[in-house]
């Protein structure tokens, strides 16, 4: 997804999605010691940012705080899927650069999650089934597409909605 347009793609699933969990924890070398590993249900995730950085809040407390003086990337946004085999315990799909994430032939995704590295840490948040995606923009065509948060609504509609856009940037 596009760095500029993080805090929007931000509120846009707090939004219009029922966050399950908050994860945050220090990367790589640093420990990898854990922050915050909070279950959501029936508690408001939300955020405030401004010129001191981004600050996660949970039912209005402030659970986290990212001064933003390290932010590289932006966000990306994860599906598990699961494909079912003969055992019953399935198989993970990894989808590579350029699936288009409304392929019929795919399993309908169990969890999105919402990931970022701000400030030495890694934010993860989980959402139950499905965020929808639109597509936005080249980044290397034709395989590498940045996406932006689609709001909730009917899977077909987005689907629909993503083969008119495709066709117009092909044209």
């Amino acid at each position: 997804m596009p760095k500029e347009l993080d805090f929007e793609n931000l509120k846009l699933c707090l939004d219009n999605y029922s966050p399950d969990f908050l994860y945050i924890r220090l990367v790589g070398s640093m420990g990898g010691i854990t922050k915050v590993n909070e279950r959501l249900e029936s508690r408001m995730l939300n955020f405030r940012k401004d010129k001191s950085g981004l600050y996660m809040l949970i039912d209005s407390d402030e659970v986290f705080h990212f001064p933003l003086k390290d932010y590289q990337k932006g966000f990306s946004l994860a599906y598990e899927r699961i494909e079912p085999t003969e055992d019953g315990i399935g198989r993970m799909i990894m989808l590579s650069q350029g699936v288009d994430p409304y392929d019929p032939n795919l399993p309908e995704p169990r969890k999105s999650t919402l990931r970022t590295v701000l400030d030495d840490h890694l934010m993860e948040i989980d959402f139950e089934g499905r965020i929808n995606l639109k597509f936005h923009s080249w980044r290397d065509k034709p395989h590498g597409k940045y996406w932006t948060i689609d709001k909730l609504g009917n899977i077909q509609e987005a689907i629909l909605k993503q083969q008119i856009e495709y066709s117009e940037e092909d044209s």
